[in-house]
């Protein structure tokens, strides 16, 4: 691995945490074509970091997702690929990665214009996919994902240099105030922490699971929140939430009878793929972060019911 280039965002390289002022834009806008978004709603992103977009699928196309996603679980729960991660200290699926590569179904919807259209505004531009997967939270013993910035692990496991990336995820249950919806720190995104400690080697085998490198502090956790609050994302299945690849979130456990499972997609501009000195261990998977398929996704309109 050749050593590492100036990097805008350190981290994980001393023993306290700092705060650098964000040097990327947030919101690039993309001219090509009509706004997919209202003035408000990009408005609204720009500021908060976060977009929800209510009930954007049919409750059939909805459906079609949720059978899938179901047949994928039943199908990797007895089987041993390691694009299936368990839940911390047991062996029920968690999260099954790269759905866009190996889906037919969920490639279409990687791509799908209600989706695709509006992370190529966001972004300015063409973009492909950094990751996908399936998140599933069961009833009852779904475990929490502590606070953390995407980008922050993307740039340090994985060399992603700028904040010019977005996340999607698209709610297949409703997500509601019991089941362990998403937790978003507002305006958290227009700061980055440097996260302490050093990245143990093969970290992503249990950070998938559990990650506990790449967590900020709890003194900057309270500062964040002390200056924004915290906003829980509860919205009825079908609806699809974008938010900046840089802002703080998380999410509760789920002790309710009721599962939460969602898509997840990240759009990455391609203006902005990972960059082999940047990052500071050997390269993670391919199914965790996208290192060779850089081409512009084709965006379609699709219907799927």
């Amino acid at each position: 691995m050749q050593g590492r280039i100036d990097d805008r965002y350190p981290t994980r390289l001393g023993e306290a945490p700092v705060w650098f002022e964000r040097t990327d834009p947030v919101l690039y806008g993309d001219d090509r074509g009509p706004s997919p978004l209202s003035e408000e709603q990009a408005r609204g992103f720009e500021e908060n970091g976060f977009l929800v977009l209510p009930e954007i699928y049919t409750p059939d196309e909805v459906g079609v997702f949720l059978d899938e996603a179901r047949r994928l679980k039943e199908e990797l729960s007895v089987g041993s690929s390691e694009k299936a991660v368990r839940e911390p200290g047991g062996e029920a699926v968690r999260s099954v990665f790269a759905i866009h590569r190996d889906n037919s179904l969920f490639s279409r919807v990687a791509a799908d214009e209600r989706v695709a259209g509006i992370a190529r505004f966001l972004l300015g531009g063409d973009v492909y996919i950094h990751q996908s997967r399936l998140n599933y939270k069961p009833g009852f013993t779904g475990k929490e994902f502590y606070w953390h910035s995407d980008f922050e692990t993307w740039h340090a496991e994985d060399g992603m240099p700028g904040m010019r990336a977005v996340s999607c995820s698209i709610l297949l249950t409703d997500n509601d105030a019991f089941n362990g919806p998403l937790m978003l720190i507002p305006g958290s995104h227009r700061h980055f922490i440097h996260c302490v400690g050093d990245t143990p080697g093969d970290h992503y085998r249990q950070s998938l699971r559990k990650q506990e490198y790449g967590v900020p502090d709890p003194e900057s956790l309270k500062r964040l929140t002390d200056r924004n609050g915290i906003v829980g994302v509860t919205a009825p299945a079908g609806s699809a939430v974008f938010f900046d690849c840089n802002i703080m979130h998380g999410s509760n456990s789920n002790i309710s009878p009721y599962p939460r499972t969602n898509l997840f997609y990240v759009y990455n501009h391609t203006d902005n793929v990972l960059v082999e000195g940047l990052r500071t261990h050997p390269a993670r998977p391919e199914f965790v972060a996208e290192r060779s398929r850089f081409e512009p996704l084709e965006i379609r309109s699709e219907r799927f019911a």
